[in-house]
């Protein structure tokens, strides 16, 4: 499939595709006037490499990633152990904005606190400024 097509079905630019394959993270074929010719199985590839970038794996590590895939099944367990490594930082930055999460969390029950305790009174315009943190 061409490249508008195949942009469309994954969701990914023509631009983001085309340098995925200028980094050799996607191995494209060309048809006899030089053009790509994306292959149906090349879908959920390219929608794999997104959500590694997506969840923050560098380049050069997809880029190893993609290697070993295209070398074979032999280069399985290297890629567990490359997938294995990145779940830990996934992991890591989930436990990270969680605790974001959290404090935004007790803040905003704070403000809702202070809200309700004010009353009808909080927000007038008298020159009185609620105490916050």
């Amino acid at each position: 499939m061409k490249i508008g097509a195949f942009s469309e079905k994954t969701g990914i630019s023509a631009y983001t595709l085309r340098y995925y394959e200028k980094k050799g993270l996607l191995h494209v074929n060309y048809d006899h006037a030089g053009r790509r010719d994306y292959q149906e199985a090349d879908i959920e590839w390219v929608k794999f490499i997104k959500r590694l970038k997506d969840t923050g794996m560098l380049l050069r590590d997809i880029r190893h990633y993609s290697d070993l895939r295209y070398q074979g099944d032999e280069t399985m367990r290297e890629r567990k152990e490359l997938l294995s490594e990145h779940r830990k930082v996934v992991l890591a930055e989930q436990k990270k904005w969680a605790d974001y999460l959290e404090n935004l969390d007790r803040k905003i029950t704070y403000y809702e606190t202070e809200i309700e305790f004010l009353g009808e009174e909080y927000g007038k315009k008298d020159g009185t400024v609620p105490k916050c943190i």
